[in-house]
């Protein structure tokens, strides 16, 4: 559980170093990114291994029907996830796409997962992008994009149906059906 602790806290000060000290950010310029990305891999990594190593705490005991709930969760997890990058109609909508897709993914995982490195795992997320959200909102004033071709937006959709489809296939190869049974 340390190592899935230490990695949510190394994630979460990487994110929030270029809010919470801009001005030392930008002292390093160009030359800090890659300490700050080897931070983010080094987190993610103990993220993995402290929830793959981390002892089964059963917390609470979810109720078969939420898995159906979680993968509707998570297809729009994934379109939300996908508005980020769209220059379609949908381009815009929304401030936040990818820390709302987080959001979602991590309510969509607390309401499967009863146990508690999972609880720690996701709720550390989903605390982590809520926060995100309140200090970028605090930090800099939104200029809405305008909106692109509608085309666009059936490509997100074909995208979003087969990344679902690739996340879901990844998690049957890991041994954990995310379909339920």
């Amino acid at each position: 559980m340390t190592l899935l602790i230490l990695g949510l806290l190394l994630w979460s000060l990487a994110h929030f170093y270029k809010r919470l000290l801009p001005a030392h950010r930008a002292k390093l310029g160009e030359k800090g990114k890659g300490p700050i990305a080897f931070v983010l891999f080094l987190s993610l990594l103990l993220m993995i291994f402290g929830y793959r190593w981390a002892v089964f705490i059963p917390v609470w005991s979810p109720p078969a029907f939420f898995t159906h709930i979680n993968n509707l969760l998570m297809l729009g997890a994934f379109f939300v996830f996908g508005m980020s990058a769209t220059t379609g109609r949908l381009r815009g909508k929304m401030r936040h796409p990818q820390l709302t897709a987080v959001k979602i993914w991590a309510l969509a995982h607390l309401l499967v997962n009863g146990d508690l490195a999972s609880i720690i795992l996701f709720g550390g997320m989903l605390a982590w992008a809520v926060v995100s959200v309140i200090l970028i909102n605090r930090s800099q004033e939104w200029v809405r994009p305008e909106p692109g071709d509608a085309k666009k937006d059936k490509l997100l959709v074909i995208i979003t149906l087969v990344s679902f489809l690739v996340v879901a296939t990844i998690h049957l190869l890991l041994g954990v059906s995310p379909f339920g049974g």
